[in-house]
């Protein structure tokens, strides 16, 4: 008597054995990296999900990691809350990131800003959302998360190296160092296997992204209240 096998998919396409890659069901952009997206489940950046970024410092590639996704996603608004410096404009032309689809917030807060992060979320307009953030209350990544998941926008978090031990909602977590040439990324969590080699990920040179004393093509202060805070929105 034969007996039936029973695939986890076929069960719910969000059910995926342990030793797998999940697949069914995840919204995902091409990472542009293949050995990356090799890696991820999906074969890519999961959208309306939390993603976790853990850098050692501003500038060691996280950008240039990020630059094929933002580039694709750029028909619709893009979005970088209380990022680390201004601007820096012929920067991300150079790198091929139209200039009139970005826009910058920056609150005098954290919780402001994270307050902003949620409200973008929930518009749903934005094709990313890059939020730069370093103590968040678990609740807090909670409450993004769940916000993240009504929309189709790539939400990625710039957190330090340190938080990787503390828990967090994301689907997926990356740890981002610099090596040679290029960057090495460490999958921290993904639905699927633990890996324990990172993965090498070279990357051309780029002029800096973000600057103390970048100028950018245009700027416009506009009141977007936040709580009975005004932020400056720099466009």
């Amino acid at each position: 008597m034969s007996v039936a096998i029973i695939h986890p998919e076929d069960v719910h396409p969000s059910l995926w054995r342990a030793s797998q890659l999940a697949q069914g069901g995840m919204r995902t952009i091409d990472t542009g990296y293949a050995a990356l997206s090799a890696e991820l489940p999906g074969g890519g950046w999961p959208l309306g999900a939390l993603v976790d970024l853990l850098i050692q410092q501003p500038g060691v590639g996280e950008m240039r990691l990020l630059r094929p996704a933002l580039v694709a996603l750029a028909k619709r608004p893009l979005a970088l809350v209380q990022p680390p410096h201004f601007v820096n404009a012929p920067a991300f032309a150079y790198l091929g990131v139209p200039l009139e689809q970005l826009f910058q917030v920056r609150a005098p807060k954290t919780a402001d800003a994270l307050w902003s992060a949620e409200q973008i979320l929930r518009a749903g307009t934005c094709g990313a959302l890059l939020l730069w953030a370093s103590h968040v209350p678990t609740a807090s990544l909670r409450r993004l998360h769940l916000a993240a998941q009504s929309s189709e926008t790539l939400f990625v978090m710039m957190r330090p190296l340190t938080t990787a031990e503390g828990a967090s909602p994301a689907l997926l977590r990356l740890a981002v160092r610099p090596q040679g040439e290029g960057i090495s990324v460490e999958i921290v969590k993904r639905r699927g296997p633990t890996r324990a080699e990172p993965v090498s990920i070279p990357l051309q040179p780029s002029p800096v992204l973000f600057s103390r004393h970048a100028r950018i093509s245009r700027r416009q202060t506009v009141p977007a209240r936040i709580g009975s805070v005004p932020a400056e929105v720099v466009a």
